[in-house]
């Protein structure tokens, strides 16, 4: 058995090459119904949205003796039966309840109720609440980082690699990343939360530099080739993915496993939700990044210049005089 050192070795001479632009129809189509999978589950499931987003009231119930949730959903549904509930736990000692925006006698009552509940007195149990003001501005704050993260983006990659081209397959792979993750998100049944918004922004920033890291192996493949190479376009694009393979590999695994465990510790130990949401939003995309930067974003670019004149008649050469030499395609 090949070691993972002979294995690199072997992908970038050559040797070994998986055909990541040569099978391109079928990432695609992979990536599209995982695409479309992903738009689908908010409409079927639906999208739960943390209260920064649509405001209300929240109690957290501290120093508790058992965390049984029933008790704080019966207590808001006795006080306030039309109000939507949603109970979670926080560590091991705490329950926190979020609702519908009360007034100022519903809280205090509710905060009565939930500390004769669980046994507590009433300083352990806090209140706040979000108006739907402040969580509108926080929608439009994320969504204008997001537009503008993204333009910038496809204008710096534009000057950098001085094609719109590239530019425009690395924003796609962007937003393949962005939009399956949330489709995770969505289908986990997991509220998007400001924390998981950063995540998702880290994300993105991630997929960018190793499409960045790829992409500038595929133009020093393709410059260094020249115009009488013996390889076609697809190929030099496909040996350059190649060659960074083992590097993507290894990068999105040192990635994954202090972001799992800090899930882990997140969701399991701790119980703490901001640890759960960006950790989650992390650990998903960058799994999903990597993906993306190798069967969408490459094979993508290459099938945009391929049609260009010059790369036409470059590729037509190089199976002339393959044939010439009777080498196989």
């Amino acid at each position: 058995m090949r070691t993972m050192g002979q294995l690199g070795n072997d992908l970038y001479t050559g040797k070994t090459s998986f055909p990541f632009v040569g099978r391109r129809r079928l990432w695609f189509v992979i990536a599209t119904v995982l695409v479309i999978g992903s738009i689908l589950v908010p409409f079927v499931k639906g999208v739960e949205f943390s209260i920064e987003f649509t405001g209300g009231s929240k109690f957290t119930v501290s120093g508790v003796d058992g965390i049984d949730q029933s008790i704080a959903t019966d207590t808001l549904e006795s006080l306030v039966p039309d109000a939507e509930v949603k109970v979670t736990t926080v560590g091991d000692d705490s329950i926190q309840v979020e609702t519908d925006q009360l007034s100022d006698d519903q809280t205090q009552a509710v905060r009565s109720a939930l500390a004769e509940a669980y046994g507590v007195s009433e300083d352990e149990v806090t209140a706040s609440f979000i108006g739907p003001t402040w969580g509108a501005d926080v929608t439009r704050q994320s969504l204008w980082g997001l537009a503008i993260f993204l333009a910038l983006t496809f204008l710096i990659l534009a000057l950098y690699f001085r094609t719109w081209k590239m530019s425009a397959a690395a924003i796609i792979g962007l937003i393949d990343v962005l939009v399956i993750t949330i489709g995770v998100y969505a289908l986990a049944g997991i509220a998007i939360s400001p924390a998981a918004v950063i995540g998702f922004l880290t994300v993105l920033a991630y997929s960018l530099y190793d499409t960045t890291v790829v992409f500038d192996k595929i133009r020093e493949n393709t410059r260094a080739d020249g115009e009488n190479s013996g390889r076609t376009f697809g190929e030099s694009v496909n040996l350059a993915v190649n060659q960074t393979l083992v590097r993507s590999i290894n990068t999105t695994v040192v990635a994954v496993l202090p972001t799992g465990a800090i899930l882990f510790i997140g969701a399991v130990w701790l119980g703490a939700q901001t640890l759960t949401d960006i950790s989650l939003s992390i650990f998903v995309g960058t799994i999903v990044a990597a993906y993306s930067t190798l069967f969408v974003a490459a094979p993508l670019y290459s099938l945009f210049r391929e049609g260009e004149k010059g790369i036409r008649s470059r590729d037509e050469r190089a199976r002339q005089t393959r044939a010439k030499a009777e080498i196989p395609a």
